[in-house]
């Protein structure tokens, strides 16, 4: 080892622990500072609580009718208790049938197929006054299979299958029994839901392909398959899944770090092994009412107690489910934990079992921030982990939306009434919308809308472009994630050395008589079934709450002790809130601790989050696709200025969306010549990409693919007649059709005419005389909003979304806008006198345009990243000789960018062949302009300067 190499390990390794320590600091002062703020809250909540108790004393006769009603809801709390302890009996010696709220029929039992599992399709049939519309595609629901019962996705009303059933598709659910089938692992599942959708898609050939739900468990089920199987689905809505399992935030997402303080995966082969060969599912379900300890052991509890009269069918339903967990083969939990949620081989792991990016039809991601199960950051991180950069998910023609509720839990995004109606109603009646939209990363806002006599609450939807950028700002970083790779090899050891030494005796010694008996052991079982009938300290519990219903004596609303039991009650779910919270941020805290002290001996080097950068294919793309730019037709025409006008107005509206598919449908079946579906999502594919990537360039390049003037007005008045929003002539949306009716050479129509203003008329003719006369001047004059804010989209758009923040602001405009009363573009056009090769008298017929006045950005590659070389870069007196050196031709001369900064304008002074263009008066009477190609990007070495 040389000298130097010996002191840059010694300085990796100081620099690695001062970090460490610095981390270790930071991450106290945050945990601090959270329980500081929660508890001055919770002191807040309960001082206000206490004043308002005070207010009003209680009375004699309060007293006595709070304790007559406090008794008779004790009773009727008890006896709930215990029916909800004999469902559970009943429910198990029925055999654990799915619980469904809707009649249904079995269409395939998993347990028939080549390779059995205890999955099964079943076709849900619609109520007496609901109609089934064939036409629709049909939607199946995916149960999820997270350690608790079958029939989350339907075991009420208002659910998934309740607001397919509501929209007229044809519904269908996959759900699952209770117990594994012997040797059953996740391949033979995939291959029975593979085999279940074929099913439905041959019984609605007509309809389309399939929109499939899946919810947790399902969904990253149901993303690998799709991946796998990328024919089968046409929509894909994933609930509540978490995909990228490593990913959060500090401080509020204290689940991840399960794994590392136990030690790795080793504890699920002592429950298989304890379960002989299977594991109980009730681990699970534990697990997550110890993230919450105050619901689970008090709130839902006093809300049965606080509400007994109305609460307790609501509270029986649901325990119903969640009382009976299902069984896992050791396989299947095996590979789910050491796979997925400790190696996180989904997606961002060392040796990935399936890519993500084969997936073709349209992805939906619903993820909520009250969600301590399934965080954002994991529900959508997956999308920067594959696509770096956004022109890697617009060039791999992927359709990306993500939907974030504010506050609902793991739970509540799948069972909660109101999210049904606003959230889940919402999508399912937005599947046509999202189908039509194009490639790229989307977010679907619903928008309330109030109604004006206080009937029934309406929606809007709408979809906005966002950008991977918009992902990565969720997290705080990924420098943890080298922690969790030394979880990952820690399980591995601690694995092996269990299987090595205690696995052999310990699987040996169990039978299934003694699993059983161990499983209806768990606290969770014994705590329900204490209070069942079987227990003969209740053989009076029944027949006394039975009278007490008879002679119910509810206590009035306004009896100022009920407040007073709030206030008791608000107390004891602060203390259990403050309990949690200590113990989270000791967890959080001694995880960082050990694996960060762990990655400090490792030298602190991260193994898997290397930087990312632009790949020799994503440079030979934007060749490509600056040649494509003046190529297609009308149809392609029409399309690209649908996409200019949508990037411009930034949404896009369902309802809009929705006509043009009607209108799509409509002209298909009058016309046999209009494409297919296929053929026409392709054509918008490559459209949207070169708008993405060149969206000056597009616009310019129209006239090419409308050579006709009455082909250029009848698409115009097509596009008018989609969105009449858009005709508009204030912000981008405004500044964009006044440039296309410019390049197109038409008319303007009068909403995109700018309001004339007196003084800006009287004043105008003074600018445009100055700028014929001293061209330089004028530009350095105009308003800074001719100056472009940010890169052009080829170049950023190539840039990973680590780096993006520093290269685009968050709300990049579509063309530069250029104000009322701004210079009129003829005065800059000596400006490209200098660049030309020729006497500028030779050259006067061709009249140049506005954006012909400023070079293209000089586009190269460093260190493999795409950077902008604007010409104002370059030293003026330089730029007209490299202009003409390297473009000899007139044409290139003057490149035309709407991007381009102004700068080489001061140039032309500099240059003595400027004087002829400057007074030459002939492009004054030249005839009609011609758009000019763009000049091709070119690149250097990825080491210039």
């Amino acid at each position: 080892m040389s000298q130097e190499t010996f002191f840059a390990q010694q300085e990796d390794c100081f620099s690695s622990f001062h970090n460490y320590l610095q981390h270790i600091g930071k991450l106290q002062r945050l945990q601090a500072r959270n329980l500081q703020d929660n508890l001055r809250r919770r002191q807040a909540d309960s001082l206000q609580a206490l004043a308002e108790c005070s207010a009003q004393p209680p009375g004699a006769a309060d007293w006595t009718d709070y304790l007559t009603d406090f008794n008779q809801r004790t009773l009727l709390f008890w006896d709930t208790l215990r029916q909800r302890a004999d469902n559970t009996l009943h429910h198990r010696q029925a055999g654990y049938p799915v619980l469904l709220k809707f009649d249904h029929e079995l269409l395939l039992d998993g347990r028939d197929l080549p390779a059995p599992v205890n999955y099964s399709l079943l076709r849900i049939l619609p109520g007496p006054n609901q109609m089934t519309d064939v036409s629709l595609p049909p939607v199946i629901v995916i149960d999820p299979r997270g350690g608790h019962g079958a029939g989350i996705g339907g075991f009420k009303e208002e659910s998934e299958i309740g607001e397919s059933l509501r929209a007229g598709h044809p519904t269908y659910f996959i759900s699952f029994s209770h117990s594994s089938e012997p040797g059953q692992t996740l391949s033979d599942i995939a291959l029975a839901q593979a085999r279940f959708i074929e099913l439905v898609t041959e019984r609605h050939a007509q309809a389309g392909k399939p929109v499939l739900i899946g919810n947790c468990q399902a969904g990253w089920a149901l993303m690998g398959l799709a991946a796998l199987r990328p024919e089968l689905p046409g929509l894909l809505v994933v609930v509540g899944a978490p995909l990228s399992y490593w990913a959060g935030v500090n401080g509020r997402n204290p689940m991840r770090y399960a794994g590392g303080l136990l030690g790795g995966a080793w504890m699920t082969r002592l429950g298989s092994d304890l379960g002989n060969g299977r594991f109980d599912g009730t681990w699970l379900v534990n697990n997550f009412e110890i993230l919450d300890p105050s619901h689970a052991l008090w709130s839902k509890y006093y809300e049965l107690f606080s509400s007994i009269d109305s609460e307790a069918p609501r509270f029986l339903d649901f325990e119903r489910w969640w009382g009976s967990p299902n069984l896992f083969n050791s396989e299947e939990i095996e590979t789910i934990v050491d796979e997925l949620f400790i190696g996180n081989r989904l997606t961002g792991g060392q040796g990935t079992l399936t890519d993500l990016r084969q997936i073709e039809a349209p992805v939906v991601v619903f993820c909520s921030y009250g969600d301590n199960i399934t965080p954002p950051q994991q529900a959508l991180n997956w999308i920067a982990d594959l696509y770096p950069s956004d022109l890697a998910l617009h060039s791999s023609g992927r359709t990306i939306i993500y939907l974030k509720h504010a506050s609902a839990g793991h739970l509540g995004i799948f069972v909660s009434g109101q999210v049904a109606r606003r959230e889940h109603r919402q999508l399912i009646g937005a599947i046509d919308a999202i189908k039509a939209l194009p490639p790229g990363l989307f977010e679907l806002i619903i928008d309330d809308v109030p109604h004006p006599d206080g009937g029934t609450q309406a929606y809007k939807v709408h979809f906005e472009s966002r950008r991977i950028a918009d992902i990565v700002a969720e997290d705080d970083g990924c420098d943890d994630e080298r922690e969790f790779e030394l979880v990952n090899r820690v399980s591995a050891i601690n694995s092996t050395v269990y299987d090595w030494t205690v696995r052999p005796w310990l699987s040996r010694a169990i039978n299934e008589p003694t699993a059983e008996r161990l499983r209806q052991n768990h606290p969770f079982h014994l705590q329900r079934l204490a209070w069942s009938s079987l227990n003969p300290a209740f053989w009076w519990l029944s027949g006394t709450a039975e009278l007490v219903r008879h002679q119910r004596h509810p206590v009035r609303h306004d009896n100022p002790l009920l407040a007073w039991q709030d206030f008791v009650s608000g107390c004891v779910e602060n203390t259990l809130d403050t309990w949690r919270d200590l113990r989270d941020a000791g967890q959080e805290l001694a995880f960082h601790m050990f694996y960060g002290g762990l990655s400090t001996l490792a030298g602190g080097q991260r193994a898997s989050a290397a930087e990312k950068f632009v790949s020799e294919r994503e440079r030979a793309l934007l060749e490509r696709l600056y040649e494509a730019l003046p190529l297609g037709g009308a149809r392609e025409a029409a399309i690209r200025i649908l996409l200019l006008l949508a990037r411009a107005s930034g949404r896009l509206d369902k309802v809009m969306l929705e006509s043009i598919v009607k209108d799509y449908r409509r002209r298909a079946s009058a016309d046999p010549h209009i494409p297919d579906v296929a053929s026409l999502r392709e054509i918008t594919r490559q459209q949207n990409l070169l708008v993405f990537a060149y969206p000056e360039e597009s616009l310019q390049t129209l006239p090419e693919l409308l050579p006709e003037a009455a082909e250029r007005r009848r698409i115009l008045a097509e596009v008018m007649d989609i969105e009449p929003v858009w005709q508009r002539s204030d912000g981008p949306l405004g500044t964009l059709w006044r440039r296309l009716f410019e390049v197109l050479e038409l008319p303007p129509a009068d909403f995109a005419r700018l309001p004339l203003e007196e003084p800006e008329a009287v004043a105008a003719p003074a600018p445009a005389e100055a700028s014929a006369a001293t061209p330089a001047v004028a530009p350095e004059s105009a308003p800074p909003a001719l100056e472009p804010k940010v890169r052009p989209a080829a170049e950023a758009a190539a840039v990973p979304a680590s780096r993006q923040e520093a290269l685009i602001e968050p709300a990049p405009a579509v063309v530069p806008e250029i104000p009322t009363g701004a210079p009129e573009p003829e005065a800059v056009e000596p400006a490209a006198a200098p660049v030309k090769a020729e006497p500028a008298a030779a050259e006067a017929p061709a009249e140049a345009t506005p954006a012909e006045a400023t070079p293209k950005p000089h586009i190269r590659i460093r260190a493999n990243t795409v950077i902008a070389e604007p010409a104002e870069a370059q030293p003026a007196g330089a730029a007209a000789p490299i202009a003409a050196e390297a473009s000899p031709a007139p044409l290139e001369a003057a490149p035309t960018s709407a991007e381009a900064s102004p700068a080489p304008v001061e140039a032309a002074p500099a240059s003595a062949e400027a004087a002829p263009a400057q007074s030459a008066p002939a492009p004054k009477t030249a005839k009609p302009r011609q758009p000019r190609r763009p000049r091709k990007p070119t690149s250097t070495k990825p080491g210039d300067k």
